[in-house]
């Protein structure tokens, strides 16, 4: 039955990948719900699972277990109404190099059987929205590695998809070029109404793009939703504490005291979220004192979805 309310619908989602007598899950029991005409980030490190969710909703890979819908239709049932409906952009920059970058979007119009003129109406169109019109007629090759992504993402929409899927769709870019990127992306949701469920590792990206975000650690959706909601949570300021020593009697400290709005500990470092970070600094160090911790390093920050990622998976992100 066709599910109107979510354009994107997940529940107990999981995908297990047998390794001879060994089997390894990447993907354990994930639940999903992404409104129409949003953006949605998949924010995790590498190996998290991203990639393997996504390509299960994309309809690429089989899921071992749970359910899951696209634009009201089951991935297992309904895989050639999904494809109709999706575009796709891959981690990997893949593109003929030996063709212009008109070509490829013609080509790929091709594949899906549009007829020459909506072909070429929407090519020019899409030319226009990543600012690549003075470039089509040249050999992709001489592309840069921005051209190359907004020539993928372009291709994507050539069949004028109701969903797009991104996966990492700026890795590797710099500055200037992912700010470009994320204003194209803004855009289809804005001014096309399209909805965007795009994986990332980068914390700025998510918290800049998202109108949620979903953290995905080790197969598993952590926690998910609003990126200011989720960073709200862990008070005004976040004081971090990087030490040696033993570190368990001065978290109980901390914990105990009424000013702490949040606390997480990792290894040598711990994260407080308190009411204001200025007042409590003289507070934070002095309870340090006679409990086996030695403090080394001590910062004031405003919390980021970085911290909040720390928070609930007890780790950085960086970390693999």
């Amino acid at each position: 039955m066709k599910t109107e309310q979510f354009t994107i619908r997940a529940e107990g989602l999981k995908k297990t990948y047998r390794l001879g007598k060994d089997s390894v899950e990447a993907v354990k029991g994930v639940d999903l719900q992404i409104l129409p005409h949003t953006i949605y980030a998949l924010l995790g490190p590498n190996g998290a699972g991203k990639t393997t969710l996504l390509s299960m909703l994309t309809t690429l890979i089989q899921p071992t277990g749970g359910v899951a819908e696209v634009a009201g239709f089951d991935v297992t049932r309904d895989p050639d109404r999904i494809r109709q409906r999706i575009g796709v952009t891959f981690q990997e920059i893949v593109l003929e190099d030996d063709l212009t970058g008109r070509e490829i979007l013609d080509y790929h119009g091709r594949l899906y059987r549009m007829d020459k003129q909506a072909r070429q109406r929407q090519i020019d169109t899409l030319l226009e929205l990543v600012e690549l019109q003075d470039a089509s007629d040249r050999i992709v090759r001489t592309y840069s590695g921005g051209m190359k992504r907004r020539l993928e993402l372009i291709r994507g929409l050539i069949t004028d998809p109701e969903i797009l899927f991104l996966d990492e769709p700026t890795l590797g870019l710099d500055p200037q070029n992912r700010a470009n990127l994320w204003s194209y992306i803004r855009n289809l949701r804005d001014e096309k109404g399209l909805t965007l469920l795009l994986t990332t590792h980068y914390m700025d990206e998510a918290e800049a793009l998202a109108d949620r975000v979903g953290i995905i650690d080790q197969g598993q959706l952590v926690i998910q939703g609003r990126p200011q909601d989720l960073i709200n949570e862990l008070g005004a300021d976040v004081i971090n504490v990087t030490g040696s020593g033993d570190i368990a009697p001065y978290v109980q400290r901390l914990r105990e005291q009424e000013f702490v709005q949040g606390l997480n500990a990792a290894e040598r470092l711990v994260q407080i979220g308190v009411d204001n970070g200025n007042r409590r600094l003289a507070d934070i160090v002095t309870l340090a004192g006679g409990n086996g911790f030695h403090i080394e390093d001590i910062g004031i920050a405003r919390p980021t979805l970085g911290d909040v990622f720390l928070k609930h998976t007890g780790r950085q992100l960086r970390d693999h």
